[in-house]
């Protein structure tokens, strides 16, 4: 007897010495690592598309659970995008409508409702909403958009430099922070990376990815905006918005050698250049010079011109952004690594996503902010072992405005009224609810500005688009996604599609309605950007 109540105890005892065993974690609410990089486009994730890339480790993510063909974001730039997440709220509701406002850290916001429910919170990497964090325990992020190549971070309030490469830093931090946790409580954690945000500067380990790699041209890469007077007066194009320098990490002296754009704004991305580079270390300089020593000297040598000039550019973004998701994916890889190691990776729920897609060429363009499909629609995946089926794909219309009520649901944390979004555990689970959203709405603010795309708002469903641009422009656009799934033709006008059309403006109505949204707010916005003296010609 006594024998049997030693090894009891005995067995007791080893067990509180290795509080991460599975048994332990399914006694208490999932773990959370909520995963966003910035400006990842779903094309660029072969899960979905394995023309342009290899993600093994995403892949990996989404076949052990549930992979979303349509989630879309509500504003598509990078602040709202991030106010929607930790709010649930629509941009004109949480206040954020765009890059310029900070964020009000007083409202209601999960890591906050998390953390009064006993949770460990951390946010680490890329904030950009200008304000400290507010509901974490420990945050450490990036000062504005953050540096690739030994950025700088604030710690709880102070600056801190580190060396390395971002990417690498932000999943060491967050790996530090799990590690350093009382295993004994749930851990949620905003796990946010810079990549592959502009100006797109691959880290050591991917300099060279790539370098024999020849991409197809996007079908609509010289896209001539028929019918579409907003997209024609856009300012993001590969063409005349995309820096040989700072962009595309051709030396500013052999720019310069060509003559080419010797106007203030270019100097500037001149100076941008030199910033960056002069960041990295004289170990870091070296691979760096070596790995584009060919680029360089392919540009002096071409001479190139026009289209073959618009071709050259695209093929070194697509190096340059694609060498920044490898990273990221390696660094997914050793995250799962490590919660495997740790017997975390059974509770705990694991989402990836982007805070909104970005254009590769299509249309001609780089970035992101329109309603069309490759900047509306955001790489999502969701692992739960739990509760998610493994390998299971839904084409459900799930928005960002969903993140917040799905993970505080899911944590047993009741969620707040003012959260606009719903939970997403039923569609997740393989349940979608009769009464599941079947047209979603979005609303872009942030013009006159940068990029020049002028404001907007719209509604989209399975089939198809409704778009009304506004403010110095009154144009409606509507396409028929089935038809025409890459936006060529503007069906406005079609009397075959009008009872549709008219169908859609009434959907438009009935959610502006019920969200609260309208363009008198738009009056602020105007009048700070006359206040600095910049107009419209600007952008």
């Amino acid at each position: 007897m006594n024998r049997l109540l030693y090894i009891f105890v005995f067995s007791m005892l080893l067990s509180s010495c290795n509080p991460k065993k599975k048994q332990e974690k399914e006694q208490q609410p999932p773990n959370i690592i909520f995963i966003m990089t910035d400006d990842h486009a779903y094309q660029a994730l072969s899960a979905y598309d394995d023309d342009l890339i290899s993600t093994p480790n995403l892949d990996e993510l989404a076949e052990e659970g549930m992979l979303f063909n349509q989630s879309f974001v509500t504003n598509s730039i990078s602040a709202p995008s991030r106010a929607t997440l930790l709010t649930g709220q629509y941009s004109h509701k949480n206040g954020v409508i765009d890059n310029m406002k900070s964020f009000d850290t007083s409202l209601v916001t999960f890591p906050r409702l998390l953390q009064d429910a006993g949770y460990q919170t951390a946010m680490i990497g890329k904030w950009h909403l200008k304000t400290e964090p507010q509901g974490f325990d420990y945050w450490k992020v990036l000062p504005g958009q953050g540096s690739y190549y030994n950025p700088d971070f604030i710690e709880m309030g102070e600056n801190v430099r580190d060396t390395g490469y971002v990417t690498d830093l932000i999943t060491d931090d967050v790996i530090d922070w799990i590690d350093q946790a009382n295993q004994d409580e749930p851990f949620a954690v905003v796990y946010n990376h810079k990549a592959p945000h502009r100006e797109w500067w691959p880290g050591p380990d991917h300099l060279n990815t790539f370098d024999d790699k020849e991409f197809p041209l996007p079908q609509t890469l010289f896209d001539e905006y028929k019918g579409r007077k907003a997209a024609e007066q856009a300012l993001m194009a590969i063409d005349s918005n995309m820096y040989l320098s700072s962009d595309l990490k051709v030396k500013p002296k052999y720019v310069k050698e060509r003559g080419l754009y010797p106007d203030a704004v270019h100097k500037g991305r001149y100076n941008l250049y030199n910033r960056k580079y002069n960041r990295m270390t004289d170990a870091q300089k070296e691979a760096w010079d070596k790995a584009y020593q060919d680029r360089q000297e392919e540009f002096r040598q071409k001479d190139l011109t026009g289209r073959d000039l618009v071709e050259w550019k695209y093929q070194q973004y697509m190096k340059d952004y694609l060498r920044c998701i490898a990273s990221v994916d390696d660094n997914i890889g050793r995250l799962m690594d490590y919660l495997e190691k740790e017997g975390l990776e059974e509770n705990t729920i694991v989402v990836y996503t982007s805070d909104q897609g970005f254009y590769l060429g299509d249309h001609g363009w780089f970035d992101k902010r329109f309603m069309y499909e490759q900047s509306l629609r955001m790489p999502l995946i969701v692992r739960y072992p739990e509760k998610v089926k493994a390998g299971s794909v839904n084409d459900d219309i799930v928005l960002n405005l969903d993140f917040a009520p799905t993970l505080l649901d899911y944590a047993g944390v009741e969620i707040p009224e003012q959260m606009q979004g719903r939970s997403m555990k039923p569609v997740l689970e393989g349940n979608t609810p009769d009464d599941w959203r079947d047209a979603m709405y979005y609303h872009y603010y942030e013009y006159p500005a940068w990029h020049g795309v002028k404001r907007h708002y719209g509604v989209r469903t399975d089939r198809y688009k409704l778009m009304h641009f506004y403010y110095d422009i009154d144009q409606w656009e509507f396409y028929d996604l089935k038809k025409d799934s890459l936006e060529m033709h503007n069906e406005i006008d079609n009397p075959e599609y009008q009872d549709e059309i008219e169908r859609l403006k009434k959907i438009i109505d009935e959610k502006r309605q019920k969200f609260g949204d309208s363009d008198s707010l738009q009056q602020e916005y105007i009048e700070r950007w006359i206040d600095k003296g910049r107009t419209e010609n600007y952008f």
